[in-house]
């Protein structure tokens, strides 16, 4: 079966549309800190797809605004800047902000595997170095069902090449997140089925966006050169 990569970038930035200004009144640092994007999340899946020729897909609304990685229903759907909201004003936002990514998402790979293609799906995203007084011990971290065989050996692949070329990091699966968590990547191993469907998160720990320069840029390439490595295996 022939494998195709697609990138998808649920939390690319903190952009709040005009209409809903209103509900952020002085909330300007929240909206830039980590709970209304992941930093760096974007730039790095813009430069896998454009090494590796793959589509991508990415939203930089705020996932204050409406969280893209969270399905109907979900409790983290809306924060609490929306949960006041009517229904209708939620449906509004769902239609204009949430719906156009996910179907464009579901439906690029629903198509590559009605192709009879395999479709390994990575979704780019960060997480903070530092939460509720906690520091994370990880530097790059992979979530992934464990129940899908393929998805456990797919990481195992791209954290040990990883690992070759970055000795120096702290490499963890399904940490700090548990992979069967809800989200995207959930929603799609319900509707494909294992042989057919990979789907990966990728997190990457925010200190190196912080730190930016040489020590961040190594390290998206590293992850590229990995990526591109783990797929040819």
């Amino acid at each position: 079966m022939d494998s195709c990569l697609v990138i998808s970038c649920e939390h690319g930035g903190h952009k709040l549309p005009p209409a809903y200004g209103g509900l952020f009144v002085r909330a300007d640092a929240v909206l830039a800190s980590h709970r209304g994007w992941d930093p760096g999340a974007l730039q790095l899946a813009r430069q896998f797809a454009r090494s590796l020729g793959a589509p991508i897909f990415a939203s930089t609304t705020t996932r204050l605004l409406v969280d893209l990685n969270r399905s109907i229903g979900h409790r983290q759907l809306f924060s609490e800047f929306g949960r006041g909201l009517d229904r209708n004003a939620r449906q509004q936002i769902l239609a204009r902000h949430y719906a156009p990514h996910r179907a464009a998402v579901e439906t690029t790979i629903g198509r590559q595997i009605a192709a009879g293609k395999r479709v390994i799906h990575i979704a780019s995203h960060s997480f903070t170095p530092v939460l509720d007084g906690v520091l994370r011990q990880a530097d790059v971290a992979w979530l992934y069902d464990p129940r899908r065989a393929a998805e456990a050996a797919f990481a195992r692949h791209w954290m040990a090449e990883l690992g070759l070329r970055a000795p120096q990091l702290r490499l963890r699966r399904n940490y700090p997140y548990q992979g069967r968590a809800d989200g995207l990547t959930a929603l799609l191993r319900k509707r494909h089925c294992g042989a057919s469907y990979v789907g990966i998160e990728l997190e990457v720990n925010q200190r190196f966006v912080q730190q930016g320069g040489a020590a961040w840029s190594a390290l998206r390439q590293a992850l590229v050169d990995s990526l591109s490595a783990a797929l040819a295996h």
